[in-house]
């Protein structure tokens, strides 16, 4: 065991070091996403090229699992697992909850789309161009269509994370879509393990069996999506009573473990289950603190996930069936844009965005390659076959992440005429200062007083500096235009509450700047100097005698 532990640090000291190093090198200087890097990492030196190469005292540092349907020991794979699940946790604490429910209908249709052509075209080229396989029942044409059908979320949702789309209406739609997709396919697959199994053993199918596995797995999809949604904000509510939001963290995401168990033991698969428990969370006012916490151990955990992913390459075992395997991934490719597109363009997204979508369900992953091992281990498809499912894999890894960055630059992808235009009830306070410290100053007095009433503050992308201020249902937004301009939004409900916090906090800045200006001695000349980085005596007076009926009135 101590030999075992010895290797696998090492092996997770030189992925981590070399997937920092090509996700860096991708990132800056080809400007590609770092998930790529961290694929080529992995295909470099996992176990077909360099991690082969025996060093002084403990041969290949990567070897070639035999007897498994991964090349890589038992333990790393656990490791690159729980990476995975960091990463789709944190992707659903990233994703809006309202707009992931008004666009789940739409990715209903773009899954069921995609999992449709891409089967029927996966198994109907496997049918053609291989003669010994007479038709689509046929268990490598069952298998290979599965294959096509299962979309990378984890790929997916690291693009999306990295170029802040995820919240977006095609962003939100790919990662519903993706959900459903990796669903239905585990679904398919225990249909397609049980017709496979019969065909090869002579016997007759059990419908009743295959029917009862698939109802179980949709069902507790179904069923851990409206309970973690409905006991979300009740659960964190209790948990802040601790008072400590790092126990609100690790416990949330101990709960995220036991569903992704959970998850693998109804049939489906472990992200599935990582990624409801986010999503049921977003919306608590304690999300950013949580995804903040996990994010800083998920940097290390995630990468080795995708690194793990590429030394699943066999670039030897491809050779055999490198034309097919090339033309099985094209076929894989037009399967999603065309199945994901098409119907994206019937549920209220035009060109654009039909695109974005289409490429968004490009990459294949985890799934495929839990499809394709269990083909392997069954006898129903050979190591080429499997080959090709790899290379299917790599290909769209390769190139999903380029492209769906690209389609990404532009306006948006949704219909202006079908877009809901909806009127807000929020009101907007403002307070103008002579200068920027001045309004430093107040802002961060502002939020010390949200803090003190037990909210939790949310730094927002922008053109200008805002803040999120949020305690369950009441959510402030706080923003600085133009250096001078302080400007706080919230719900007319809320209204007289940040009004008082504002009265209060300008009250004791006034009071403060009397205070300092009344102290003459020689001692207190930082308290003058600090009266005058605020504005001259006379801007000063001034701001101290309208500022407060300024803001009542406001």
């Amino acid at each position: 065991m101590s030999h075992e532990m010895m290797i696998l640090v090492l092996q997770l000291g030189v992925i981590i070091i070399a997937t920092k190093f090509c996700g860096t090198f991708f990132s800056k200087k080809l400007k590609q996403p770092k998930v790529l890097g961290e694929l080529v990492a992995g295909m470099l030196i996992g176990p077909y090229v360099l991690g082969a190469i025996p060093l002084p005292g403990i041969g290949p540092l990567f070897p070639v699992m035999a007897g498994s349907s991964v090349p890589v020991s038992v333990q790393l794979y656990g490791i690159s697992t729980l990476g995975s699940i960091f990463l789709l946790f944190n992707s659903g604490l990233e994703t809006d909850l309202p707009t992931f429910l008004k666009f789940s209908g739409k990715a209903t249709v773009v899954g069921f789309g995609g999992v449709i052509i891409s089967f029927l075209l996966g198994a109907g080229i496997t049918v053609l161009l291989h003669p010994e396989v007479h038709s689509i029942m046929d268990p490598e044409a069952l298998f290979l269509g599965t294959v096509c059908t299962a979309t990378s979320i984890g790929i997916t949702a690291r693009i999306l994370s990295e170029n802040k789309k995820i919240s977006t209406p095609e962003g939100v739609t790919i990662l519903a879509a993706a959900v459903l997709d990796d669903v239905i396919s585990i679904v398919l697959l225990s249909v397609v393990v049980g017709i496979s199994t019969v065909e090869m053993n002579g016997g007759s199918i059990a419908w009743s069996g295959i029917g009862l596995v698939a109802l179980k797995a949709v069902g507790f999809w179904a069923l851990c999506m409206v309970v973690g949604i409905l006991l979300a904000p009740r659960f964190t509510k209790g948990m802040k009573r601790i008072r400590s939001i790092g126990i609100v963290a690790e416990v949330s995401f101990g709960i995220a473990l036991l569903l992704a168990g959970l998850s693998e033991m109804a049939g489906l698969a472990m992200i599935i289950g990582a990624y409801i428990t986010g999503l049921s969370l977003s919306q608590t006012d304690v999300a950013h603190e949580i995804s903040e916490r996990t994010k800083a151990v998920s940097e290390y955990f995630v990468p080795v996930f995708f690194a793990v992913m590429g030394m699943m390459v066999d670039f030897g075992a491809m050779k055999s069936v490198l034309g097919f395997g090339i033309l099985f991934a094209l076929i894989a490719f037009i399967g999603k844009l065309i199945g994901c597109g098409a119907p994206s363009l019937l549920v209220g997204f035009n060109l654009h965005g039909a695109l974005r979508i289409g490429a968004g369900m490009l990459p294949r992953g985890e799934v495929t390659l839990i499809v394709a091992g269990l083909g392997l281990a069954s006898g129903a498809i050979g190591p080429d076959m499997f080959g090709v499912a790899v290379m299917t894999m790599l290909l769209a890894s390769l190139a999903a992440p380029p492209l769906l960055v690209a389609t990404f630059k532009g306006g948006s992808g949704y219909k202006k005429s079908l877009a809901v235009k909806e009127v807000p009830d929020i009101i907007t306070i403002e307070l103008d200062f002579p200068n920027r410290r001045a309004v430093d100053f107040v802002r961060r007095s502002l939020a010390d007083g949200f803090r003190g009433e037990g909210y939790f503050i949310t730094s927002l992308e922008g053109v200008n500096p805002a803040w999120q201020i949020r305690q369950d249902e009441t959510i402030v937004t706080m923003a600085v235009i133009n250096g001078t301009k302080l400007t706080l939004s919230a719900k007319q409900q809320d209204e007289s509450f940040v009004r008082l916090m504002i009265t209060e906090t300008l009250a004791d800045f006034q009071e403060f700047a009397d205070s300092l200006k009344t102290m003459e001695s020689p001692d207190m000349m930082g308290a003058r100097l600090l009266i005058n980085m605020f504005s001259d005596e006379d801007q000063q007076r001034e701001k101290v005698s309208a500022e407060q009926p300024a803001a009542k009135k406001k």
